[in-house]
């Protein structure tokens, strides 16, 4: 292979691992799974579906979430260095600066809050900024000083059905009922699947600090009892679309299948109090949410 062969090369692996460090920044998939329910959501309001309106707010979306999860990581960079979990971020490692992840964090922050304040209404702008907000300078500074922190970030966390509900507004004070409906299941979902991924990681977790099971005894029958409770309490709330005859009998099979199952796997963590039953509750979290989501939308 020739120089300029091997400068070539080296110049696309040097890009790759950048794109790879930005996608790891700003937390490509999970803030694809939060855009997802903001489309669902989207979709199961919209009376006639708009799809360049759509595809703005993914966008715009992404932009805003994926920028909230990189001033997450500016903030806890070396605390992110004492985890195994994430000790491995472009910013622990120092392949990237803390001026390059403020500059990018900021543009997309930006960009983001714009394309939905104009593709969409002021008020998709402002719910969006809002969540960054929240998420950013109240929840990621909470989660060192109090477990109270899960139920202020399930605030940032609900907010992107309800967008989704408000991009297909006028966006002037108008917010349908199917988005506030949305809104508190994404919430109260949040807690059951906040505190099962807490359950496992919990050792990694007391590496930094981070206070986030509920029970102070950390992984015991109290904070297994708070996780039943919440994915109880779920269920009925899942249900409210239905119930406000927003989707139909299926719709209503589906929501008690998942969640009736969803609660079993809660029942066995509050039984076994083992991080195996918590593992299996987190990725059944992973699965209720969207599945749920779905549902709605396709029933609507």
């Amino acid at each position: 292979m020739s120089a300029p062969e091997i400068n070539t090369a080296e110049k696309a692996v040097a890009q790759n691992s950048k794109m790879r460090d930005y996608a790891m920044f700003m937390k490509f998939r999970l803030a694809s799974l939060v855009v997802l329910s903001a489309a669902i959501a989207f979709i199961a309001c919209a009376e006639v579906l708009n799809w360049a309106s759509l595809g703005w707010l993914v966008l715009g979306g992404f932009l805003v979430t994926g920028s909230s999860n990189g001033f997450n990581q500016i903030i806890e960079r070396n605390l992110d260095g004492l985890m195994t979990r994430t000790q491995n971020r472009p910013l622990p490692q120092g392949r990237m600066s803390v001026m390059e992840a403020i500059i990018l964090a900021s543009i997309t922050g930006i960009a983001g809050i714009a394309i939905l304040w104009i593709f969409m209404n002021p008020l998709s702008g402002i719910l969006g900024f809002l969540a960054l907000l929240l998420y950013t300078f109240v929840y990621t500074p909470l989660k060192r000083i109090t477990p109270f922190g899960v139920f202020v970030g399930a605030f940032p966390g609900a907010i992107p059905p309800l967008l989704g509900c408000v991009a297909t507004t006028s966006g002037f004070g108008e917010i349908p009922l199917l988005g506030w409906i949305l809104f508190a299941g994404q919430f109260m979902w949040q807690f059951p699947h906040f505190w099962a991924i807490a359950w496992v990681l919990d050792d990694d977790y007391k590496k930094a600090g981070f206070k986030m099971l509920p029970s102070a005894g950390g992984r015991d029958k109290g904070s297994a009892f708070q996780v039943l409770i919440y994915t109880l309490f779920l269920y009925p709330i899942s249900l409210l679309p239905v119930m406000f005859h927003y989707s139909g009998t299926a719709s209503a099979f589906v929501i008690s299948a998942c969640s009736l199952y969803f609660l079993y796997q809660a029942y066995q963590l509050y039984k076994e109090c083992t991080i195996e039953a918590a593992r299996r509750l987190m990725f059944g979290s992973f699965l209720y949410l969207p599945l749920v989501q779905l549902a709605v939308m396709i029933g609507k």
